[in-house]
């Protein structure tokens, strides 16, 4: 199922957050989007997930969703969101229970989440058990417990440690691998999003509008290998961005 963004704009009463946003995501790709504090790359990610309705323009869903997808769309967010009185697969199952799905079904989705997140030995753990990296995939197997059609990112990696955060991009690209997943990934974060984005959306300071899509011409799993031309991906970004980054800051001090 791929995404279509058309000419999606949005209002907070007077003050205009999302100007004439044009957007494709294809299936299969990861979709980064970037772009000064306060751009509304949030608030694009909420529209496309249908949290909240634009004031102009529209997300559609075009194609077909998978015939064993749960939910189509399905966030994670940076801050786990894990309920501390529930175990990892307690936790996991908490998306299957509105869903009419038989103990033996919702097990073996469980199982196989676990596996495919590298979670199997911590079932039974509770969040309190586990580091900010393991809190994070759980949170990540239980969106793929719904089997989406896209998953809707927002900074999931912005709360972990450097290495932490390191390991779990490689995670999350080890998945990508095996499975092509679709996704639009929110970030600040420029080395995140030449390593994990086919194409990088440069959105402008508010009203966020996109200043250019550059496509990331590299293979997912060889970008390790190229060091070099991921800089020069992430200094055409910041070149990009630079003005608009330091405009953004002056207002909001002078806010």
């Amino acid at each position: 199922m791929d995404l279509n963004i058309q000419s999606l704009g949005h209002y907070y009463s007077d003050l205009e957050i999302l100007r004439n946003i044009n957007l494709d995501v294809p299936a299969g790709q990861i979709v980064a989007v970037i772009g000064p504090s306060g751009c509304g790359k949030s608030t694009l990610l909420r529209m496309i997930g249908g949290l909240e309705q634009p004031t102009s323009g529209a997300v559609l869903q075009v194609g077909e969703t998978p015939n064993d997808s749960l939910n189509p769309l399905t966030y994670i967010f940076q801050d786990f969101a894990l309920l501390p009185w529930r175990s990892v697969a307690g936790n996991i199952s908490l998306v299957l229970e509105d869903h009419k799905l038989g103990s033996a079904e919702v097990d073996e989705i469980i199982e196989n989440v676990l596996s495919r997140t590298k979670l199997g030995d911590f079932r039974d753990a509770f969040p309190h058990q586990l580091s900010g990296g393991m809190k994070q995939r759980v949170a990540i197997a239980r969106a793929l417990a719904v089997r989406p059609a896209v998953l809707l990112m927002d900074e999931p990696l912005s709360a972990l440690d450097s290495q932490t955060h390191d390991l779990l991009m490689d995670d999350l690209i080890d998945l990508w691998m095996r499975e092509k997943f679709t996704s639009v990934y929110v970030t600040h974060n420029l080395s995140e999003a030449v390593h994990l984005g086919h194409k990088v959306v440069v959105m402008s300071r508010r009203p966020g509008m996109i200043t250019e899509v550059v496509d990331i011409d590299l293979a997912l799993d060889t970008r390790k290998d190229h060091p070099e031309l991921l800089i020069e991906y992430q200094q055409h970004l910041w070149n990009i961005m630079r003005d608009e980054v330091r405009a953004a800051e002056l207002e909001l001090v002078d806010g």
